[in-house]
């Protein structure tokens, strides 16, 4: 695939990884791409990189437009090794090139590459002239790194977002109107998941930030570029960070010998009485990346375990660690489990949700098989507290 004019004079110059499936523990069943770009002016600029073993391809791209030693400037938006791990041989090529990046950009990139390159240090609301064109730099820290950064160009109303606005997502495809926006929109969805979540409030500054700007087009570092269907990205971003959740439950649980899954099955019905939208969902058939994609959006989460050994079931102790790492908090709990002899679920539980810093509204422990009576007085008891 060819180097794509976005606009005339910035070139698309990114790679395709149709072939990795998994991100830090991300599902990424679509593929991804390392999107980097490059603006032609009177100063050659390099907007990102790639990851390392894609540097042929890259560089390959770069070399369709321009003689790489032509490069003066290489914008570290992220110093994530999928941004930036193309720099040691760009640099090589291009031995003159500046790179422009924050203080703790250039800290990260020194301790990741251990190089003596030059660096330009840019703090927010600085602005680089290229020549006929500049870029306006906004510092985004903790969306999702220290270093992270965004640079806008106005005279083309480009916003170069790094990771915001993100999907990963594989295609021969640049724009976001020659791909199906469902698919698209679930990837940013899955992204902001698994990868934003965390991180509401630098996002939520980051969107008061960038709503100032006459933006017309917005080129994420992975994924597709944005043109046609602005609203709708920002408006799902200002929903997510501001956790405008809807009535929906995702309900997530593991079983042994069917006693949890029954009481998972009577957790559905007391939410389906209460009018809510259920993602139901067993362990044992779902990524923990693809169930974070459901909770991004959910008011409440049920989560259930029966008591193995001394612990809960580790499908459950895996989500539930890779959880709390992603929770922003603030949403409801409801927790429940089966046991034998030994009642160790709901304390494993509780824990772990109180970690996440959801507020739990009810438990629920059953031992051994679950009777009619049991499982009536369950669903009565959570009817009456959701």
């Amino acid at each position: 695939m060819k180097a794509v004019e976005v606009k005339k004079d910035i070139y698309w110059v990114g790679t395709i990884d149709w072939n990795v499936r998994n991100f830090h523990g991300y599902l990424t069943q679509q593929g991804t791409t390392y999107n980097a770009y490059l603006i032609i002016d009177e100063k050659i600029t390099l907007v990102d990189t790639a990851k390392a073993d894609f540097s042929d391809e890259l560089i390959s791209r770069i070399s369709e437009i321009i003689d790489p030693s032509k490069i003066d400037y290489i914008i570290a938006n992220h110093v994530e090794m999928d941004h930036s791990g193309s720099l040691d041989k760009i640099l090589e090529l291009s031995p003159n090139a500046e790179i422009i990046t924050c203080a703790k950009g250039e800290k990260g990139i020194k301790r990741h590459h251990k190089k003596d390159w030059k660096f330009k240090v840019i703090n927010s609301g600085d602005s680089l002239s290229l020549g006929k064109h500049s870029l306006q730099f906004i510092t985004t820290p903790m969306v999702h790194w220290p270093d992270n950064m965004v640079a806008y160009m106005p005279e083309e109303k480009i916003l170069f977002s790094n990771d915001s606005f993100g999907q990963h997502y594989a295609s021969t495809e640049r724009f976001d109107d020659e791909c199906e926006l469902d698919i698209v929109m679930n990837e940013a969805k899955k992204y902001y998941a698994n990868i934003v979540m965390p991180y509401d409030k630098p996002t939520q500054n980051e969107l008061a930030a960038v709503s100032k700007l006459d933006i017309e087009m917005v080129l994420p570092s992975h994924g597709i570029i944005w043109r046609k269907h602005l609203d709708i990205i920002l408006a799902a971003y200002n929903d997510w960070a501001f956790s405008k959740n809807k009535k929906k439950v995702a309900i997530v649980y593991d079983t042994m010998w069917k006693s949890t899954e029954k009481m998972a099955k009577v957790v559905y019905n007391a939410f389906e009485n209460k009018g809510f939208q259920i993602k139901f969902i067993n362990l044992q058939h779902r990524h923990i990346s693809d169930i974070l994609t459901d909770v991004l959006d959910s008011s409440h989460i049920a989560v259930g375990s029966p008591t193995l050994n001394k612990n809960i079931m580790p499908s459950v102790a895996a989500f539930l660690t890779y959880l709390s790492g992603l929770s922003a908090g603030g949403k409801k709990a409801v927790i429940f489990g089966s046991y034998g002899w030994g009642d160790k679920s709901i304390p494993q539980l509780t824990k772990y949700m109180e970690e996440a810093k959801y507020d739990i509204i009810y438990s629920s422990k059953i031992q051994f098989i679950p009777d009619e009576e049991e499982l009536t007085q369950l669903q009565q008891e959570l009817e009456a507290v959701i």
